[in-house]
């Protein structure tokens, strides 16, 4: 990955010594994996039983490095794996996907349409999209199937002045009821009827500000991605190329870190400054992870305005997790 230092606003650099200094309280090693974005954790066995100041050094970190990752912790289950979730807020269920252990834990198999080739961030359909998530990987293919993150928080940091002012105006509608076909030109029968039956049994259209404060670190993040249909108030042609500029930020390579996964690893994202995309290039080989997710806020955007559910009238509660 590149080596270029980040301009940082001054949030992320008071951010940068707190977790340094919050880490070597609780005794952990963090290495940075990209100039910009990623950072390898050790030094930790991942449960629910840590201690506070290490749940601190390890949330100050994923705040600072936006993805850090956890090799060797083939000791969690499904269990272990959402009492650890639990250290960082409220696990929730995605809203639409039934979960594959009955609560929380979102199934991402190879076999049944887990390639998300496209990058996005988590559920932003959604007015309160989660805020972090949690992926362990449990069987992994012998090539291909890694995953890339790019740091939409540096993204919006390096634009020309005149796109910053630009997207801070701009609001965006996402929807979960997007052209799967069209995105997945591969994709067989059977996984376009189960995106059709499953993945858009509720459609949602929630309005967002292109650009959030993060509430934690007071960073301006772009929220863009696949489930963004259009800018309000612009028409189809003028959305769509401003959407691409915008989008091209996020994704130059200086922006982003790509995870070969092996068995046992564990990445832990701001879903509210990063964007992801699962590689599809393993073939047939099974590749099997699963995530966790945890409960965000409502977005607000630069000039103080929330996001706003436009359907259904209200968000019906998930029918799993308990």
């Amino acid at each position: 990955m590149t080596s270029t230092t980040s301009i940082a606003p001054a949030a992320s650099t008071a951010s940068a010594a707190s977790a340094a200094s919050v880490a070597e309280t609780a005794n952990l090693t963090i290495e940075k994996v990209g100039g910009r974005i990623g950072a390898v954790i050790s030094g930790v066995r991942l449960g629910g039983d840590l201690d506070e100041a290490t749940v601190a050094a390890i949330r100050a970190a994923i705040l600072e490095h936006k993805v850090v990752f956890f090799r060797d912790q083939q000791h969690l289950d499904a269990e272990s794996h959402e009492a650890f979730g639990r250290l960082l807020g409220e696990p929730v269920a995605h809203p639409t996907v039934p979960s594959v252990d009955g609560r929380y834990a979102f199934g991402i198999d190879n076999d049944h349409g887990g390639r998300a080739n496209q990058w996005h961030s988590d559920v932003t359909f959604v007015p309160a999209y989660p805020a972090f998530s949690i992926l362990r990987a449990e069987v992994v293919p012998p090539y291909g199937g890694n995953t890339l993150w790019a740091d939409t928080a540096t993204a919006y940091a390096r634009l020309p002045g005149p796109l910053k002012a630009l997207a801070d105006s701009l609001r965006a509608e996402h929807t979960n009821d997007y052209d799967y076909a069209a995105a997945r030109p591969h994709a067989g029968s059977a996984e376009l009827e189960r995106h059709r039956k499953v993945f858009t049994s509720t459609k949602f259209r929630t309005e967002h500000p292109v650009v959030r404060v993060h509430p934690e670190t007071g960073e301006r993040t772009l929220v863009l991605g696949n489930f963004v249909q259009k800018l309000v108030g612009l028409h189809s042609g003028d959305s769509r190329a401003i959407i691409g500029v915008l989008q091209s930020h996020i994704e130059r390579p200086e922006n982003t870190v790509r995870w070969q996964w092996r068995a046992g690893d564990v990445a832990i994202w701001d879903n509210r400054a990063t964007q992801h995309y699962g590689v599809d290039d393993s073939d047939d080989h099974e590749r099997t992870l699963r995530r966790v997710t945890i409960d965000g806020d409502v977005p607000v955007g630069v000039d103080g305005r929330h996001s706003l559910l436009l359907a259904p009238e209200s968000a019906p509660e998930p029918v799993h997790g308990a």
